[in-house]
């Protein structure tokens, strides 16, 4: 059996998560469950990254220990993941010992062969990010990340040697094309960083207590990023006395990353990797945020939007397929209330949950409640959805191997459209009027089922609690997986349910735009 290995970035634990960093993990979650699907030995970490000075200026805010305060947002984040059922195999936590452990060893490795050296620092530093700038990265005097302000700072600190790598690390951009998703993220590597001359980095402070100690020099803490990005491989027990699963999964086949922290996964983690003489991620996927109408979500701006809101008044299933389907490979995606309730009534609704109301009464009304059996009889209508069928399977894989999953829904809906046009073509009411006509009746009724059924299975990795619903109004169980997609022609003794059930329920817009506007302020 194949095994795939899908991780998130280990978060930093400052509260609750909006939806732009949900985003991440139901991508991830999303594609998981889709290699399970597709019979694959599928392994998902999640975490938190709970290190360094934010943490540690946190907890004294909050009058509490750093230890008890992450304890408190690690259990946050759990819940979270847990409301949204996200099916993650590991939730990785920094401030377990194993890891501790591990980093220690990695860092004195790095030191022994000479990729960490001990100096001086001096430089500007944004304390949101966790991350040192020269002069030149600065973008009019401030982080060129997230636009804050940074400060000078000065202090003894260890250095890794980036530039030892930096030629390697090229030559591997260059003779592995899939590494580094889209494509234009490798450009601004090489122009913005490599090309430009990779500054050595520090990896180690003097000037806060809350983090891993150098076991050579205690009164150095690993720099957070070192840290952090190390869980990737600790987390399956690199370094550990059971390194099993490390042996199993390791490289990743893909990393999901948002691109405020591309730099680190792209340039860093591929060095300390090299220097670990370790294999490198297949894949990393940049993804872009998802923005409101006034830029990026802030408290100050009262633009935030948190999950677990939508998620009470329309629904988990809607929450995700919102957020999957609003933020393209290219560009940022946009989140308005708007856009939301319009998604939901015109996709869910009108779509999705009418075609499978309209075919579930029309089995009931024709046939009993019994599903009829594939006969054969089609006319060019029926062979064009049949085409259909097999078209939208292979875009819907196209798409997502491309790792343009907006469009892989997208696909979908088409499809969900296509079906919608079916009954209008074919005029089941009409063909019930005339004896003669109920072969093809049963043809397009079978036709119907068919398409529904394998809608359930596309959007099941996405929205399985829809797909349940779905399969169980068909009469068919749950128990399907991707290879259920061949059997298009093979629905045999299947009665559905007495009445059907609406399974999205269509929203008064104006009343729900302005309910999400609320939450946003609160």
């Amino acid at each position: 059996m194949s095994k795939y290995y899908v991780t998130t970035p280990i978060y930093y634990p400052s509260g609750k998560f909006h939806i732009g960093t949900a985003y991440t993990t139901v991508l991830a979650d999303m594609l998981k469950r889709l290699k399970v699907m597709q019979g694959y030995d599928s392994l998902m970490l999640t975490g938190v990254d709970e290190h360094g000075q934010k943490i540690e200026d946190k907890a004294k805010e909050a009058n509490m220990s750093p230890k008890e305060y992450v304890d408190i947002q690690a259990d946050a984040a759990k819940k979270l993941w847990k409301t949204m059922k996200i099916d993650n195999d590991i939730f990785m936590r920094t401030t377990d010992e194993y890891h501790e452990r591990a980093v220690q060893e990695i860092f004195e490795r790095f030191l022994k062969q000479g990729d960490i050296y001990k100096g001086e620092y001096e430089g500007w530093y944004c304390k949101p990010c966790e991350s040192y700038f020269t002069e030149t990265q600065l973008v009019d005097g401030k982080c060129p990340d997230c636009g804050r302000e940074v400060k000078k700072m000065k202090e003894e600190a260890y250095f890794f040697n980036m530039k030892k790598y930096a030629d390697r690390l090229l030559e591997f951009y260059n003779s592995h094309p899939d590494f580094i998703k889209p494509e234009y993220r490798k450009t601004e590597m090489i122009n913005n960083f490599i090309k430009l001359g990779l500054e050595d980095l520090c990896v180690t402070r003097t000037s806060f207590d809350w983090g891993i100690k150098v076991k050579s020099d205690p009164k150095h803490v690993i720099y957070v990023w070192l840290d952090a990005l190390t869980n990737y491989i600790t987390a399956l027990g690199y370094l550990s006395d059971d390194d099993s699963m490390f042996k199993k999964y390791w490289p990743a086949d893909l990393h999901i990353v948002g691109k405020d922290i591309a730099r680190f996964h792209l340039i860093y983690w591929p060095i300390f990797l090299m220097a670990l003489d370790l294999p490198l991620p297949k894949t990393i996927f940049v993804h872009n945020w998802i923005m409101m109408k006034d830029g990026k979500m802030s408290k100050s701006k009262g633009n935030v939007i948190y999950p677990e809101q939508l998620i009470e008044r329309y629904g988990l299933d809607a929450t995700k397929y919102f957020l999957i389907r609003e933020v393209p490979s290219s560009q940022d995606g946009l989140f308005s209330p708007e856009e939301f309730v319009q998604r939901y009534n015109y996709d869910l609704c009108n779509d999705l949950s009418n075609l499978l109301n309209r075919t579930i009464s029309m089995v009931n009304k024709y046939f009993e409640g019994k599903v009829p059996e594939y006969n054969g009889i089609k006319n060019d209508v029926d062979e064009d959805l049949e085409k259909a069928s097999k078209d939208v399977i292979e875009s819907y894989n196209r798409e997502i191997n491309n790792f343009e999953f907006a469009n892989s829904l997208k696909e979908v809906w088409n499809y969900i459209s296509r079906t919608n046009k079916y009954i209008d073509e074919t005029s089941p009411w009409a063909l019930a009027k005339d004896e003669e006509n109920i072969e093809k009746l049963k043809s397009c009724i079978y036709h119907l089922v068919a398409n529904l059924r394998e809608i359930a299975i596309l959007i099941r990795p996405l929205m399985k609690d829809t797909s349940d619903n779905m399969l169980r109004q068909l009469g068919m169980g749950s128990n399907v997986n991707w290879d259920t997609l061949k059997e298009y022609k093979n629905i045999k003794n299947i009665k559905v349910i007495e009445k059907g059930e609406p399974i999205f329920m269509r929203l008064k817009e104006e009343e729900e735009v302005e309910a999400i506007k609320n939450m946003m302020k609160q």
